[in-house]
């Protein structure tokens, strides 16, 4: 069973649900796009590793007992404040645990050289609200920007500080940037809202290559799918993060026509 949402599906971003979606994703881009790179190219699955710990861990999209974890940490922190008096008995606190989380990326990489070609990053809350992972991550895209590799950078959550463009204001829940090496400073930026479809685009490769098509929205959709989000997710509640109060009656009249209130 497809999404009901035409475009992306706010229930899939819950912190509970996004780090599986951001696997499944990164792992169906790369199925869908190896038989079109052949035998010139490869999408290689690739990884880098966080160290997080304290609250900040709640928003990167940890797993479901993880989140749980951190939450009653957090609580218990918050709702225990103590005054110390010498005399008194140890006092029973949390410290923060460290959380070593690792997240993927793609490389398109050229088979005879290993040069990598292009690199796609779908985005996480580690990379836009977290201070260590945004800073890591930026740092990698500016290794980027500043090579001679594409970027193409993902992003379908509407939580957290997009990532930084220049002279353009632009404000919307989503959006997907194609940097080619050979056109910057100047990029393709793809802007769109949680009622809109997810845009499709071209992989860019180096000159002369037949560039495929990547269609997100089939994809998560045969994500939602596979991983039996239907049965995952209650639709009597609300999304998380919240929506504004526009979007909110959008998508309760979407999931009323559909029956799933």
């Amino acid at each position: 069973m497809p999404s009901p949402f035409p475009g992306m599906n706010p229930y899939l971003e819950h912190p509970a649900l996004w780090a599986g979606i951001h696997h499944r994703l990164i792992t169906a881009i790369a199925n869908d796009l190896n038989p079109y790179l052949r035998p010139k190219y490869i999408a290689a699955i690739e990884e880098r590793v966080y160290e997080m710990s304290g609250e900040k861990s709640v928003l990167v999209g940890i797993l479901d007992v993880a989140v749980q974890r951190v939450l009653a940490l957090t609580n218990a922190t918050e709702s225990n404040i103590a005054v110390a008096d010498p005399s008194a008995q140890p006092i029973e606190v949390t410290i923060p645990i460290p959380e070593i989380l690792t997240e993927s990326y793609l490389e398109i990489r050229a088979l005879e050289t290993e040069e990598v070609i292009a690199a796609i990053e779908v985005l996480s809350p580690k990379n836009k609200q977290s201070v260590i992972g945004r800073l890591q991550y930026e740092t990698k895209r500016q290794k980027i920007l500043g090579s001679s590799t594409h970027l193409v950078e993902i992003d379908l959550l509407r939580q957290g500080e997009a990532m930084p463009v220049l002279n353009v204001a632009i404000s919307s829940h989503y959006r997907i940037l194609v940097s080619r090496s050979e056109t910057r400073p100047r990029a393709l930026l793809y802007a769109f809202n949680l009622q809109n479809r997810i845009p499709q685009f071209s992989l860019p490769l180096q000159p002369g290559d037949a560039e495929p098509i990547l269609d997100l929205q089939r994809l998560l959709h045969e994500i939602y799918d596979q991983g039996s989000y239907g049965l995952r997710i209650n639709y009597s509640n609300s999304p998380v993060p919240a929506l504004s109060e526009t979007d909110a009656a959008w998508v309760d009249e979407v999931l009323r026509q559909q029956g799933l209130r």
